[in-house]
């Protein structure tokens, strides 16, 4: 199938590691121009480099704040300036910070929502009039499967989520008039450094493969997923193939969601 991306041009936030990462790669493998946006300069060169060894494209690396509307405005200027419009913006920055309530303090809610709500609106306020400019586009948030089912322990993550898939069904119903969609996918377990770290410190006699498979982790189709996965899912609905589709929200977990 043809996904008709050749030639479009997109910003992909939090773009040096994991599904970001694979996000850019899946993109670029398919014609896309794009441009990597995350906080560290180090981790971004090296994926740049990465793209670059896979798919022969050549990304435009942005060292941004995605908390920041001025960042964020810069570095959609940056874009626009490398690759002269915009089509799509994928927003993935985030982490995931999971604690029962009453150790949640201020600070940690303010930082959570500053990274995962304000980040994907800062960049979605600055892309928005670029994308009308070419007559629409595709947004895409990265959400969490704990936005739907938010477990004990799970804050300030699965609030923040919960707002991202909110966030991503008003935006959807605003911006169809310009043929601006708007989607979302919600993420459950996939490979990660996070789970790299828990898989090294609570069972660093297993082979990776083995840890994944472990049935504890009450996934159906018996695995953790991977980053490229979770990314072909990304580039489908940010394509011309996914054109009929906006305000939904595609879990990517394996099964392991009690909702749709």
């Amino acid at each position: 199938m043809d996904l008709g991306l050749h030639g479009k041009k997109a910003i992909v936030t939090g773009g040096s590691k994991g599904i970001g990462l694979a996000t850019a790669m899946a993109l670029a493998a398919e014609g896309a121009q794009v441009a990597i946006v995350a906080r560290n300069a180090g981790p971004l060169r090296e994926a740049a480099d990465a793209i670059r060894a896979k798919t022969g494209a050549e990304p435009l690396v942005i060292a941004a704040d995605v908390s920041s509307p001025e960042a964020a405005n810069q570095a959609v200027e940056q874009a626009i300036l490398r690759f002269g419009g915009l089509d799509i913006l994928v927003n993935n920055a985030g982490t995931s910070a999971a604690r029962p309530f009453e150790q949640v303090d201020a600070e940690a809610w303010s930082a959570d929502l500053d990274l995962k709500l304000f980040g994907a609106v800062n960049f979605a306020r600055a892309a928005v009039p670029h994308l009308r400019k070419v007559g629409g586009g595709a947004i895409l948030n990265v959400t969490a499967v704990g936005g739907k089912t938010p477990g004990a322990s799970s804050l300030p993550t699965s609030v923040s989520r919960a707002a991202g898939l909110a966030l991503t069904k008003a935006m959807s119903k605003d911006l169809a008039p310009d043929n601006i969609r708007v989607n979302a996918v919600c993420i459950g377990l996939i490979r990660s450094d996070q789970i790299e770290k828990k898989w090294q410190a609570a069972a660093p006699g297993l082979t990776w493969e083995q840890f994944a498979a472990d049935p504890r982790h009450g996934i159906p189709l018996g695995r953790i997923g991977r980053a490229e996965e979770a990314a072909k899912v990304i580039a489908f609905l940010v394509s011309d193939a996914a054109s009929y589709v906006t305000g939904t929200a595609v879990n990517i977990d394996g099964g392991s969601a009690a909702v749709l």
